[in-house]
């Protein structure tokens, strides 16, 4: 018998805001947090924008000897699980380790710290490398430090699947909880991308925004005059548990998971299948996992990546799944206010959608002035609106044209 899965416990580190009250905080702001880079000397690059992250202590969730040994990537899982588990109220000394675990995405993993490092070799030596180095590199740093400082013995995983990473761990912890694998699950997604060597990688394929005279207003889905993506840091880690085991235990669920669903384009590494067919099969994968019709759906979270080809194909997949009804449902992207953290997007969007079910309120797309004839959706400009969803849809769409969608409903 297939077990139900909720949501209890949100974790984030996004521009916005910090911890699900954070998140939906800067949400509620409705202003972009996007603005010129800091973190390095951006001259070089025809985009010089960036979300970032800048009021993130990391000695508030680990001690400074265990810091000493993370680099910015697995600081964010840390604190992430921290937030997600104190949201959740749960407890894992009462728990059965072995029937908890963690699956956490990103596309990059830990490369800005080997960037930061392989400068240091280049100017003092292999010897002056520091150790944790070979640790850090790879994308499954994040869900082992995260096992490690909490001892979950259970299924333990990581992907690297461009910026539907953090929607696939949670797809992937939602069927190990419903098939029993495993009572509880940490699942989500980290990224640290902002370094000049990872960045400069997408700016010369221009994949990037360059209205850097306006960085709040570089990024603008389904916008006449959207130009690329806006780079940004993030993560959202999310507690995941059997209904009844949160029930037993008198949590406060924001939502139940109901379907996830996952497909390739099989077409080009960077732009998506003109058609939108997988995207949309990615959707009613979903929606068929749920076991709900397309009607039902109250909101669609969209992956809306402020590309000139991606916004124009998913409102094309919608379309294809929705129907006539397609131009009823609002439809929302946030990335514009915290810009776009790559593997992790579609764990802080997954949030966002959980948010919404608790709160009643659907977030909006900002700088949307003049949109592109193609797209002719409700994208819920400039405002967002007070509705209480019953079912959302969350869609994430990566190079390589890897779908991912997720279903969230109501907690019972």
């Amino acid at each position: 018998m297939r077990r139900e899965v909720v949501v209890s416990g949100i974790g984030a580190v996004t521009p916005i805001g910090l911890g699900g009250a954070g998140l939906y905080d800067g949400l509620r702001r409705e202003r972009s947090a996007i603005d010129l880079i800091t973190r390095f000397d951006a001259t070089p690059f025809n985009s010089r924008v960036a979300g970032e992250v800048r009021d993130f202590d990391p000695s508030a969730y680990a001690d400074a000897k265990r810091l000493r040994r993370l680099d910015r990537y697995s600081q964010f899982a840390i604190a992430c699980a921290r937030m997600a588990l104190d949201d959740a109220r749960l407890d894992l000394a009462d728990e059965n380790r072995d029937a908890a675990g963690c699956f956490v995405g990103s596309a990059l993993g830990g490369a800005t710290f080997a960037e930061e490092q392989h400068r240091v070799f280049l100017a003092q030596g292999v010897r002056r490398i520091k150790p944790s180095l070979a640790l850090s590199v790879f994308c499954g740093a994040a869900s082992c430090n995260i096992a490690i400082e909490h001892d979950l013995r259970g299924p333990s995983s990581a992907n690297s699947d461009s910026c539907s990473s953090g929607t696939i761990a949670i797809g992937n912890a939602f069927r190990a909880v419903r098939d029993g694998y495993a009572d509880v699950m940490l699942a989500g997604g980290v990224e640290a991308p902002l370094g000049p060597l990872t960045f400069g990688a997408f700016d010369i394929i221009r994949a990037m925004s360059t209205r850097n005279d306006a960085p709040a207003r570089a990024c603008r889905p389904f916008d006449r005059g959207r130009d690329g993506f806006v780079m940004a840091e993030g993560a959202a880690i999310l507690v995941l548990e059997e209904r009844e085991h949160a029930r037993r235990r008198g949590a406060r669920p924001y939502g139940t998971v109901l379907g996830y669903g996952n497909s390739n384009d099989a077409h080009h590494m960077t732009a998506p299948l003109p058609s939108g067919t997988q995207a949309a099969r990615a959707m009613r994968g979903a929606l068929a996992e749920a076991s709900i019709g397309p009607e039902q759906i109250d909101y669609v979270n969209a992956h809306a990546s402020s590309t000139p080809l991606n916004d124009v194909t998913e409102t094309l997949a919608i379309k294809l799944v929705f129907g006539e009804r397609a131009r009823a449902i609002p439809v929302s992207g946030t990335k514009p206010m915290h810009g776009h953290s790559l593997g992790a997007s579609g764990a802080i969007e997954a949030a966002v959608c959980l948010l919404a079910l608790r709160h009643g309120y659907i977030p909006p797309t900002l700088n949307l002035e003049e949109a592109d004839p193609a797209c002719d959706l409700d994208y819920v400009p400039g405002t967002g609106r007070e509705l209480s969803p019953r079912y959302v849809l969350s869609n994430s769409f990566g190079f390589g044209g890897i779908n991912a969608c997720l279903v969230f409903g109501q907690p019972n």
